[in-house]
């Protein structure tokens, strides 16, 4: 007994440390404060449903080459973002984005997006085509959110612990909107129905220019260790799995027919189960 279960307690701290360090930048797991209110979300929320389930690791993936077809979106990236010298570093912020306003105090939650509201005051420029661009433009903010929470709700369906009936996917949709309007965004979906009537409505002003394809190519096969690199591999091969066809189609990133229900889908389950064991350890 003793030869099988510490051998299994030690793997399960080097997975689940390796993987909050790389996301939190702290290796070891800490217990949530007591938040001094109730928060953006209660216990019930769908958001924190969602938000606990290792799929999010895929859904993150997923919102990033679509968020890149927005050309004003991608030159705010390319010029003001720092993802191709510190990549792990904006995980992480994205990270701690995530974590502060889904289980934070409210207090701590009006904080963290008072600050991000500061940094996009200062991201502005023009794009390569000459357009203006600011990243406090209601409009790309409320595209961030959407490729957003399309992504994480996608990945949750597929690959989740649990399937969300279409009342709680709607729920989802309209509790993540509290976010989005405090950052600014407007017009902000509020069910399934409206975030895909929303992302057809806005196809015409997308595009792939050579910053989208640089950025999803830097995604695809970025600097990791040998090590980390198979389930990198599996991860980036689910969201594109999971991309829309037409955003595929546009960033030249074809799927081999049968691949992704035969090959992909088996081995992401597997990865999103051992995920979700590693960084769990009441289970």
């Amino acid at each position: 007994m003793v030869s099988t279960v510490y051998p299994l307690a030690s793997v399960r701290s080097r997975i689940g440390g390796s993987v909050r360090l790389l996301i939190a930048g702290d290796s070891e797991p800490r217990p949530a404060p007591a938040p001094s209110d109730e928060g953006l979300f209660d216990a019930d929320s769908v958001v924190r449903r969602v938000h606990s389930d290792p799929a999010m690791f895929i859904g993150g993936l997923r919102a990033l080459p679509l968020q890149t077809l927005h050309p004003r979106a991608m030159a705010g990236v390319a010029d003001h973002s720092d993802y191709r010298t510190d990549p792990w570093g904006r995980l992480r912020r994205t990270g701690q984005f995530l974590g502060v306003t889904t289980y934070g105090s409210e207090i701590d939650a009006r904080a963290i997006i008072d600050r991000i509201r500061r940094i996009h005051e200062r991201v502005t420029g023009v794009t390569p085509d000459g357009e203006p661009y600011s990243a406090t433009d209601p409009h790309l903010l409320t595209w961030v959110h959407v490729t957003e929470v399309d992504s994480f709700l996608a990945a949750h369906q597929r690959y989740g612990r649990d399937h969300l009936s279409p009342a709680d996917a709607d729920r989802y949709v309209a509790e993540m909107a509290v976010i989005a309007r405090l950052l600014g965004a407007e017009d902000v979906p509020e069910t399934v129905a409206e975030l895909e009537a929303w992302i057809d409505g806005i196809r015409p002003e997308l595009r792939a220019g050579a910053q989208a394809r640089d950025a999803v190519r830097f995604l695809l096969i970025p600097p990791l260790p040998l090590v980390a690199r198979p389930a990198y591999g599996v991860i980036a091969a689910a969201s594109i799995g999971l991309l829309p066809g037409w955003s595929r189609r546009m960033l030249w990133l074809p799927v081999a027919p049968l691949s992704d229900p035969l090959v992909v889908r088996p081995a992401a389950r597997v990865l999103v189960a051992t995920l979700g064991w590693a960084l769990d350890p009441s289970t």
